[in-house]
């Protein structure tokens, strides 16, 4: 059981946040000027109580199959989803061509961007696929949202588990879920167990999924089934926070 909010962290008292072992301000609350307006994929009730906001990946749109299947499920579970790409991956769509993430400070402050166009915080709960749950979870204390969900969290890169990306995980406030796969090669149960994770963070395993959520065959599990359990998982998570 998740405790009830404790407030977040002020943005006069300027929180670093790490990035690759450097250190970024938090996202403001105040306007910042955007080149291009945000686009954004909706999906489920409009009426819903809470809006999750979902964020991509390094490597996939917003409308991946993963993220489209993801999606569905939480519409179909009564929920509200809006999904959004960073800039690097909206000007991919216009031009065609494969570029890199854009640098963390521009990353930090464009999820703040998007909290402030949809407005209401406090009904929000934001996260994403990897690095895009990361992300939030970087911002979600500075910007006052209701919780947080993390698809599969890249906790250290692949074969480099000395390479933790965790620490301000450890002192996160705002209500979190992470759904992260048991075989996922960014982070092993056993690891995680290890990280001294915030109480405020709960955990939903994803049986024999990968960092995508596939399983094996061997498993007597679908990728759908997973995205489907994780989905039910979110659900009860927004529930619970009202």
């Amino acid at each position: 059981m998740i405790p009830p909010d404790e407030g977040h962290v002020g943005l006069g008292e300027y929180r670093q946040v790490l990035y690759d072992s450097k250190q970024y301000r938090p996202a403001s609350r105040e306007p910042v000027l955007s080149t291009d307006p945000i686009q954004f994929q909706f999906d489920g009730d409009e009426n819903a109580a809470l809006k999750i906001v979902l964020a991509h990946g390094a490597g996939a749109a917003m409308d991946s199959p993963f993220m489209n299947e993801m999606a569905g499920e939480l519409a179909k579970a009564g929920l509200r989803v809006a999904r959004f790409e960073f800039p690097y991956m909206a000007k991919r769509r216009i031009d065609g061509k494969k570029r890199g993430p854009d640098r963390a400070p521009v990353l930090i402050e464009y999820y703040g961007e998007v909290v402030r166009a949809l407005g209401g915080p406090e009904k929000l709960i934001i996260g994403g696929k990897s690095m895009g749950g990361r992300i939030a979870s970087m911002v979600a204390d500075d910007l006052g949202v209701a919780g947080l969900v993390c698809l599969g969290y890249p906790f250290h890169p692949p074969g480099k588990p000395e390479n933790l990306r965790t620490e301000h995980l450890k002192t996160l406030k705002t209500p979190s879920l992470i759904c992260h796969g048991t075989r996922d090669p960014f982070g092993s149960p056993d690891e995680i167990a290890g990280y001294g994770l915030s109480d405020r963070i709960a955990l939903h395993w994803v049986e024999d999924g990968e960092h995508d959520f596939k399983p094996r065959k061997s498993s007597g599990r679908t990728q759908s089934q997973n995205i489907a359990d994780a989905a039910a998982a979110i659900s009860r998570f927004a529930k619970m926070l009202g």
